[in-house]
């Protein structure tokens, strides 16, 4: 069974930086290509960034692409998401996810298919202004 903790949310000032971090158990971790999404109130889930299998590569939606940066520790079994420059807007609910099944695809090939299924509870992210 597939397990994702998500941490490292919390409150912070507009123009800020956070790090969040999803500690990953019940599969390859290696494998897989790993997510992050959030959701707002009100709002639908976003996806926001991936990393492939191997780290080798990476895909951001237009919204975070500059601020945020996605990696992954194949050693930890663990996927970050380091958050600068942070605005009001990015206020919300973030979940990391996990691919359905190992395909070895590149990231934004797992991201435009649609290609996570394991999710995890979500960390809080509250940006003040």
């Amino acid at each position: 069974q597939v397990q994702l903790v998500e941490s490292g949310g919390g409150l912070v000032q507009a123009g800020g930086s956070l790090r969040l971090s999803c500690a990953a158990s019940g599969l390859s971790f290696s494998n897989y290509a790993m997510g992050w999404f959030r959701q707002a109130p009100g709002k639908e889930r976003e996806f926001l960034a991936a990393v492939s299998w191997s780290g080798g590569t990476t895909y951001y939606t237009d919204s975070v692409k500059g601020r945020f940066t996605i990696s992954r520790d194949n050693a930890k079994n663990t996927v970050y998401l380091q958050m600068g420059s942070l605005k009001p807007e990015d206020t919300a609910v973030y979940y990391c996810a996990a691919e359905s099944s190992p395909t070895h695809k590149a990231a934004s090939v797992v991201a435009i298919r649609g290609g996570f299924g394991s999710w995890g509870q979500g960390t809080q992210v509250t940006v003040s202004s």
